[in-house]
Order: C-alpha cells, then structure tokens, then sequence
C-alpha cells in the first residue's frame, strides 16, 4: 500500500474525529503534486490513548471522591466490593463511548442508579454520568440524548428513594441539582455549536481548495491549448511554404533547374526560420511560467510578417489603412499569426494565387483581411482541411473578437477579422 493510497488518521476537534486519507493532484507540470487531506466524513471509533485517560481519571476520582463522599454521610450504607465495582464500572463503559455514544449513556445511567438505589451515599459517581451526556449529546441527536437527562433527573432524585433506603434530596438539593443540569444541557449545546462551526470552516476551506485545484486544471489545460496552437502556427506555416516549394523545385528539376535552386534555398531559409521558432518559443517556456508569446514579427511590420511567404514564391501585395499606432502584445501577435496562417492557407489551397493583406487602424480596434482570387496554377498541391481556421477564430474570440472565412466577393477566398483594442486586451499585454 502506498503512501497517497493509505488511511490517515487525523483529529478535527477536541471531541470528535474523522477519518482522513491522502488525495495525490497532479498539475500541469510533472514535478509538482499537491497533497491534501479529504475528509470522509465517517467517524474513527478506535480507542484512542487519549479515551484510556479519561476513562481512568474519571475511576480515580469517582473511587477516592466517593470512599470521602460516602463516609461524610451518616445514612448512606458503607462501601463494599459492590460499590467499587460498580464505580469502576461506569469509567470503563467510557471507553466506547465514540462507538456506542447512546448505549453508554445508557448503561452509566443504569450503573449510577443501581449504585444510588443500594443506598451508597451521593458524590463523585456522577462524574462518569456527565462526561457520557456530554459525548452522546454532542456526537447524536439532541431528541435521543436530552431526554435521558430528565428521566435520570427523576430516577435518582424521586423514585430511587421512594423504593430504597436513599435519603430523599430536600428542596435546596433538588433546585440546585436541576440548575447544574441546566448548566450541563447548556455546554452540551455550546460544544454542538462550535462543532458545528468548525464543520462549516473545514467544508469551506474544502471548497476553496477544490476551487482552487479547479482553476489551477483549467489555467494548466489552457496553457497546454496555447502551445499547441503556438506549435502549429509555426510548424504549420513554415511546413506548408516548404512542401509548395518542394513540389515546385521537383516540377521545374529538369526544365528550369536554376529556378529549382532558388525553391530549394527557399527551403532551407523556411526550415532554418521554423527550427529558431521552435527554440525561441520551447526557451520562452522554460524561462517563465507565463502563457508563451510567439517569436515572431508583429503586425506593425507587415512587411516582416508576410516576407516568409514573399521568399517561398507567394506574391502577397499589402495594404495599410488607417493611423498605424502600437498594439497590446496579445492583439498584436494574434493579428500576426492570423495573417501567417491566412497566406499558408493560401499556399496550400489556392495554388499560390496572388494575396493582398489588408489592415485597417481604428480607434477602438484593429481589422485584418486577407484576400486571393483562387486562380492558382493547375499543378499546385492542395491538402485537405486541418485546424487552422479553428485556431485563427479560438485567437479571436480568446481577445473578445470575430473572425470569418469564406468565399471572397469577386470569387476566391476571404479571411477577416476584428480584434478590439480594448483595456482587458491592454492587461494581457
């Protein structure tokens, strides 16, 4: 048996307890495991050392208390092995008293009134009385427990003399032996209350630390959303211009092999690009435990961002309206990637055709679209769908924006989207 699988003991109050074991949660990194204490909510009815001690402390005192108590009374009948058996005898019910709580009230009551009834004088021998009340009072039901006080109240104090030798308690005696029973009802429903309490403080520190573990799965698998997506707009756009360079360099290999070198140089640029993409962005992981950024050309140099397809032959023409000002980082990647994954797009389903990207500036957002006439060459190779466009939609709505794709106007295809520049976007720079 493991460690996270074994039962753990552990105490919750100073009168009860609860069975615990160990829960083992695994975050989103494999070095780090939380380990907590999930209640079960049963009880732990083993004797515990401490349930020894008070049972034998109550046996001492209600012995010693009682050999004094007994002699001080002139009517009462002299202890002999029948008394001190049964002053032991309501202690060592004590011992079970978390496994049988309404039982040992019983059988101490049963003990204490054999013990009056047969004339042995008053003292100690309550002592056990009290801590049983108190344990069954607090652990159960008040309507099982409560009772039981009046009916013992009325056993010791009227009919046990009424039928034995007992003097009779006179009217002082019985008013203060009723005040002390309100007294004992009165502890016994302060225990409850602050059981009570400290129930509602471990249950809702359970619920913020599930809370807590909650937000921690989704933040993790929201991180491992963003790194796929960082992984496949760099891997995808760079792999898809080389593969359209590929299949022109071994069309023109024979025919025109000075324009096949310039495909294949153009390869080894895209591929030398996407292996530092890859090491910037698996470095900005390892430095940091922040969302990771793209290592690449923001929107604010267009030009940057469409040169990877400009260089794997793809004629891109860009268009820039508006006031050019800086972006939030987030807006300012995002509207990257989606120019980047557009021209792929281009690549790879158009056949190549000529795309013209066009930002527009305003003062609440930024627009981007990306336009072809879908009149590539006959030869050029498509692929079939992937999750590019799904990607490109998740970054826009991810920064409270919309994108389409589809069918352009004059025929070809249309990416467009809006990006707010808004203070939230502001924060996540």
């Amino acid at each position: 048996m493991t460690p996270a699988s074994a039962p753990w003991k552990t105490r919750t109050s100073a009168c009860t307890r609860h069975l615990s074991y160990v829960s083992r949660t695994t975050t989103s990194s494999p070095d780090r495991v939380y380990v907590r204490m999930v209640h079960t909510g049963r009880r732990d009815t083993s004797i515990a050392p401490r349930d020894v001690l008070i049972a034998l402390g109550v046996a001492i005192v209600q012995v010693v208390g009682s050999v004094g108590a007994n002699h001080n009374q002139s009517w009462a009948t002299p202890l002999d092995a029948a008394g001190f058996v049964l002053l032991v005898c309501g202690p060592f019910a004590l011992l079970v008293r978390r496994r049988l709580p309404v039982t040992v009230l019983l059988v101490v009551l049963a003990v204490t009134v054999l013990y009056v009834a047969r004339g042995y004088g008053y003292g100690p021998v309550f002592l056990s009385l009290v801590v049983a009340f108190l344990s069954a009072a607090t652990a159960g039901s008040r309507w099982r427990t409560y009772p039981v006080l009046a009916v013992g109240y009325v056993l010791i104090v009227f009919a046990v003399p009424a039928v034995s030798d007992a003097e009779a308690p006179s009217l002082l005696a019985l008013t203060g032996i009723a005040a002390w029973l309100l007294v004992l009802l009165a502890v016994a429903e302060i225990i409850r209350q602050r059981r009570g309490t400290l129930d509602a403080r471990r249950q809702r520190a359970e619920a913020a630390e599930r809370a807590a573990l909650d937000e921690q799965r989704r933040r993790a698998s929201e991180e491992r959303l963003a790194i796929a997506r960082e992984l496949h707009d760099v891997l995808a756009h760079s792999l898809s211009l080389i593969n359209v360079q590929a299949s022109v360099a071994l069309e023109l290999w024979d025919s025109r092999p000075e324009q096949s070198q310039e495909a294949l140089s153009a390869i080894k640029v895209a591929s030398r690009d996407a292996i530092g993409d890859v090491h910037a962005l698996l470095a900005s992981l390892r430095g940091n435990d922040s969302a990771p950024t793209a290592p690449t050309a923001g929107i604010g140099d267009l030009d940057g961002v469409v040169e990877r397809a400009r260089t794997a032959g793809l004629a891109v023409t860009t268009v820039v309206e508006g006031t050019p000002r800086s972006l939030p980082a987030v807006v300012d990647v995002a509207a990257a990637r989606i120019v980047q994954e557009s021209l792929t797009n281009v690549a790879r389903h158009s056949g190549g055709s000529p795309a013209v990207v066009t930002v527009t500036y305003t003062p609440t957002s930024v627009r981007i679209r990306i336009d072809d006439d879908g009149r590539g060459p006959d030869s050029a190779p498509t692929v079939g769908g992937g999750n590019g466009i799904p990607g490109m939609r998740e970054r826009a709505r991810a920064l409270g924006g919309e994108l389409t794709a589809g069918s352009g106007p004059g025929g070809g295809f249309r990416v467009q989207a809006t990006l707010p520049l808004t203070h939230d976007t502001a924060g996540r720079a």
